[in-house]
């Protein structure tokens, strides 16, 4: 459904999109992920025609972004950041305007705008105009007019910019019930929202993609983590034959103690032994009190973090 070859973009000296290639199929919902300046937006702009990259090729439904810029729009429904809404507008007639100047047949315009409206959940405010309305609605009708069309392909960026938790569910919501009709291009630093609707991520860094995969592809490519153990027992004791029991060389740091008990934190890094039944025959063993024991698990925030810090960030954090 979209095919992005070496893409490039500069701005005079600044060099935005760094030669990108990527597709997305039929039917995925890709989160696209990246700190600020790391060409999300740039990405998106030249997928929806508003810039022309500098260098590379891509490709919507078939149509060449530069060479079918208006077929490309066709098959696009777009939210930009900053939602563009006529506030002196009713609802309704902007959702007519838009359908209008998409190409929506008049026959056919009355039913669009009712399942946008619908799908959006709008039905209270259609009368009302857009300058009345809460932040969420007018991202909602910001949404309504991205699907108005009924693309094929919708491109979001960053759709709960500025809403409140309240407000940020129901948006999320929307999007995963766009998701099991078009493909979705989603662009958010809400790494929630891309655990929950996105089947794919995507991750860019200073204009290259420095990570691209399923959620759980992504985080079995980190270290396996850590280990928090909890035990009473004598210090020296526990932490001589801890170490020794595990591979020379392994962190072994005491996050706490409380009396004669213990928090350990073991970095098993990319150790694939099986250390926690040793620890646990060895803690009981020793007639010591095993108070706790809980295998650390990466989250999508741990690869996000990997990936786009530099080694320097990286130590300071």
């Amino acid at each position: 459904m979209i095919e992005v070859e070496r893409l490039e973009k500069s701005y005079g000296f600044a060099r935005a999109l760094k030669g990108i290639s990527f597709a997305v199929q039929k039917g995925e919902v890709i989160g696209f992920l990246g700190p600020n300046g790391a060409g999300k937006s740039t990405t998106m702009k030249i997928l929806t025609g508003y810039l022309l990259p500098s260098g590379g090729r891509a490709t919507v439904a078939g149509h060449d972004v530069v060479a079918e810029s208006l077929a490309v729009r066709r098959c696009i429904g777009y939210l930009p950041e900053s939602t563009p809404l006529y506030g002196e507008m009713r609802v309704d007639d902007y959702l007519g305007f838009c359908a209008e100047i998409r190409g929506v047949p008049g026959g056919k315009r009355k039913a669009a705008i009712a399942r946008a409206v619908e799908l959006c959940a709008l039905q209270r405010v259609t009368g009302k105009n857009i300058l009345e309305l809460s932040k969420g609605y007018k991202q909602r009708v910001g949404l309504a007019q991205a699907i108005v069309h009924e693309p094929p392909v919708l491109i979001l960026d960053e759709p709960t910019s500025g809403l409140d938790p309240n407000q940020i569910i129901e948006v999320r919501k929307l999007i995963e019930r766009l998701g099991q009709e078009h493909t979705v291009v989603l662009s958010t630093h809400y790494l929630q929202e891309v655990e929950k609707s996105c089947s794919r991520v995507i991750i860019v860094r200073q204009g290259e993609i420095v990570a691209d995969g399923t959620r759980q592809q992504l985080i079995d490519k980190l270290p396996s983590g850590g280990l928090r153990l909890s035990v009473r027992g004598p210090e020296p004791a526990v932490l001589a034959q801890v170490r020794e029991l595990l591979p020379p060389g392994t962190p072994v740091q005491v996050v706490e103690r409380t009396g004669t008990a213990l928090e350990l934190r073991i970095e098993l890094g990319t150790a694939t032994a099986p250390v926690d039944e040793a620890l646990a025959r060895l803690i009981v063993k020793n007639g010591w009190d095993l108070l706790g024991m809980v295998r650390e698990r990466a989250s999508l925030e741990d690869v996000f973090r990997s990936v786009t810090q530099s080694a320097s960030e990286a130590a300071h954090a």
